[in-house]
């Protein structure tokens, strides 16, 4: 017998897929502008908007049934800002793609948009996605995480397809979390690969760093189950092991002698990881939480320690059983 809810959700995806949405993207990058192809290969009126042109167009915002953030964090506040003046239509869904903390609020994304629009539905993306490989047609996974079921299934259908499969999710924090989380661990998992540590070392930086991932999503209300997902596991082991990673970029280069400054000067796109690590032991400090990979990356990228002398901070630790 099929529950209700799950032929609600089926019939949205059919009208979804047989009805045009007019789509709007916030953010020109690598993974704003694969984004937008994806929507429209599906057939989806699509506008791509870099905010190095200048301010966003108000009529294109104001007629737009999806509007997609994909700027970097440090953007986030000001591209809501000025949508805020704005008369959207009714049911307007926003999406965000942004994976990062704020510096000052420590909030997510997601969480900046919510608060901004109380009333609307607003959906997280995130998941196994290196934009070079999408744009490939290489095929990939994503999840659409929101609490309003029907927004996610809306978004689910906008981006589906053959090469591009959409999950939901109602943890919308979760899935935001573990997107963003991980960039700390990708640049853990660049050093221990710039030192050329091996596998045995790799595999279990990356196991403590989900378990690390875990804790912290937990203490912020986040669902356990969530981070063994796509936008949690999958992501992690896609970042921690790519050289298309920016973040595995920033630890495996710190590895190879070069500093933080010269790394980001030539580096293509943000490494949000730089600057969640930072929020992140605002976090710690202020609620007590234990996070050791994430504090040797913080000196790491302080230029209090150098890479073997964070191996050798983590290593050297107080013994311990494994699941605590």
């Amino acid at each position: 017998m099929i529950h209700p809810k799950s032929q609600s959700l089926a019939s949205e995806r059919q009208h979804s897929s047989q009805n045009p949405k007019s789509v709007v993207v916030l953010g020109a990058g690598a993974w704003g502008t694969t984004l937008a192809s994806l929507a429209a290969a599906n057939g989806h009126s699509v506008q791509v908007r870099s905010r190095r042109d200048g301010a966003i167009s108000p009529s294109e915002i104001e007629r737009a049934d999806v509007v997609v953030s994909a700027v970097s964090m440090q953007g986030v506040a000001t591209v809501v800002r000025e949508i805020q003046t704005l008369p959207l239509l009714p049911a307007t869904i926003f999406v965000t793609a942004t994976k990062g903390l704020d510096p000052v609020t420590t909030l997510t994304p997601a969480q900046i948009w919510q608060a901004a629009f109380p009333n609307r539905s607003v959906v997280v993306l995130c998941g196994p996605n290196l934009a070079k490989e999408i744009q490939q047609g290489l095929p990939a996974a994503t999840v659409a995480g929101s609490t309003d079921d029907n927004a996610a299934v809306a978004v689910q259908a906008v981006f589906s397809s053959p090469q591009f499969r959409v999950y939901t999710n109602s943890d919308p924090l979760g899935v935001e979390l573990g997107g963003t989380l991980k960039n700390v661990m990708a640049i853990a998992a660049g050093v221990c690969d710039g030192l050329q540590l091996g596998t045995n070392a790799k595999a279990a930086l990356v196991t403590r760093g989900l378990t690390e991932i875990i804790r912290i999503g937990n203490s912020w209300g986040a669902k356990t189950e969530t981070f063994y997902g796509l936008s949690g596991l999958g992501d992690l082991l896609a970042t921690c092991n790519s050289p298309l990673s920016r973040n595995y970029q920033v630890g495996y280069q710190l590895a190879q002698g070069k500093t933080l400054s010269a790394i980001l000067a030539h580096l293509e796109g943000t490494a949000e990881g730089v600057n969640t690590t930072q929020v992140l032991m605002q976090r710690a400090r202020q609620q007590d939480i234990y996070m050791p990979i994430t504090a040797e990356v913080y000196r790491l990228l302080q230029a209090e320690i150098t890479p073997k002398q964070a191996l050798e901070a983590l290593m050297l630790r107080d013994l311990k059983s494994e699941l605590l």
